[in-house]
Order: structure tokens, then C-alpha cells, then sequence
């Protein structure tokens, strides 16, 4: 579904992401972990097409889309809940929801709106209600519900589980694994890294820009050197 050969890119003269290469196959969850600083956020965002690349491919369903702005990579597919929520505070959470859909014409946005009510009931009771007022976790809950609304092909996570507590971290994780029932191929860039590769089909390790490591979700979770540096295991 997703290759990337050789990507490249910088802020201003400083390089941060020097050559990566990866793939996503349809159907799976493919974890990307890597400590702060590693290129994990510019990566997907280069990805979205809000982050100019300097240099390689973005091949997305067999067309190249690296040179498309971000709204038609939308068009084809692919969508970002981004790292720190980013909600439309003053707007309720339906309204945020609605503007998810606003690349589709489509008659199916009512009933997406509902199996994303049927994903986070708490966002059902609370449709009529600002953004800015919900708590962390019902914020993350609707960012990743108005990404689901443009009907994504592919779903790119920035950090889901930022700053929420271990039981809606559960809930969070709980909703991406049941994504993949949907046919929801997912991109997850995560802190918690031992969570992620234990949900994940494969996953990368990115260091200092460039893929360190890779493998199933099991392999990286076993690997002594991942484990030594990722995943707090001497």
C-alpha cells in the first residue's frame, strides 16, 4: 500500500530525515518507535504532504504521491491524527467530525459519523458539546474519529497515547487493533513502545533519521539491542 524509498528531509539547512525506506501492506499495523528527536513526527507529516521533502519517493497504492499537496492525498486515501490532538476547540464535536469528511461528496459521511459514535460512545454523548471542554482522552478520541471520517485507507497516529492514563491508553490501543477489522491499514508512531510493537503486525526503529532496526512486532519486542535502548530492558 505505502513505499518509501529514500526519503529525505530537512528544516531549513538541517537535515532530519537522511534516506528512510519503508512499506505498509494493506491490512496491518506497522509500529514506528524511536526516541524524541528521531524524525518519527517529521516522517509522517512528510508523508501527509505538510512536510516538503528535499529528496526520494512517497508511492502510495502504486502512485507516486510526493509531488501532491495534502488535500489530494486525502482524495486517495490517507489521513493524519496528528501529535498533540489538535482539535477545533470552539467547534462542537460533531462539527469537528464533519469537517473530517470535507474532501468527500459522498452519502455514507452520516453513517461513517455513527460507527465512529459506535467506536468512542463517549464522543456520541457529547456530540453537541465544544471541543475545547473534553478531557485529554475524549480530544484523542475525536482526533482520530475526524481522521477516520475522510474514509482513510491508510491512517497515520502521531503519538495516540500522549499524556493519557494507562486505562484510556488501553482504549486507544483497543481502537486501533480493531481498526484492522475494518480494513484500516495503520501507520502508528508511538512513546510507548513495547504497547505498540505488541499490537503491530511489523515495526521500524528510527535513530537519529534513518531506519535502525525492523521487523515483526514480536522480533523487535525479543531483539536485545531494542530492548536495551527502546523498551527500558538492560
Amino acid at each position: 500500500m505505502l513505499e518509501v524509498v529514500n526519503l529525505r528531509s530537512a528544516y531549513g539547512r538541517i537535515e532530519v530525515l537522511h534516506g528512510v525506506n519503508l512499506s505498509v501492506r494493506a491490512g496491518e499495523v506497522v509500529a514506528l518507535i524511536g526516541s524524541n528527536g528521531a524524525g518519527k513526527t517529521t516522517l509522517l507529516r512528510a508523508l501527509s504532504g505538510v512536510q516538503p521533502i528535499t529528496g526520494g519517493e512517497i508511492t502510495f497504492l502504486g502512485e507516486r504521491i510526493d509531488r501532491l499537496p495534502p488535500h489530494r492525498r486525502v482524495q486517495r486515501g490517507m489521513t493524519q491524527s496528528p501529535e498533540g490532538r489538535q482539535v477545533f476547540g470552539p467547534l462542537t464535536v460533531q462539527d469537528n467530525l464533519r469537517l473530517g469528511a470535507y474532501m468527500r461528496r459522498d452519502k455514507e459521511i452520516d453513517s461513517d459519523r455513527d460507527l465512529v459514535f459506535e467506536m468512542f460512545p463517549v464522543l456520541a454523548e457529547k456530540r453537541h458539546q465544544l471541543a475545547g471542554g473534553l478531557s485529554g482522552g475524549q480530544q484523542q478520541m475525536l482526533a482520530i474519529g475526524r481522521a477516520l471520517m475522510g474514509k482513510p485507507k491508510l491512517l497515520l497516529l502521531d503519538e495516540p497515547s500522549l499524556g493519557l492514563s494507562p486505562t484510556l491508553v488501553d482504549q486507544i490501543l483497543e481502537a486501533i487493533v480493531a481498526l484492522r477489522s475494518k480494513s484500516v491499514t495503520v501507520l502508528l508512531v508511538e512513546q510507548n513502545a513495547s504497547a505498540a510493537l505488541e499490537i503491530a503486525d511489523r515495526g521500524y526503529v528510527l535513530e537519529t533519521g534513518k531506519v535502525a532496526f525492523e521487523g515483526s512486532g514480536t522480533t523487535l519486542l525479543s531483539d536485545p539491542k531494542v530492548k536495551a535502548a527502546y523498551l527500558g530492558a538492560a
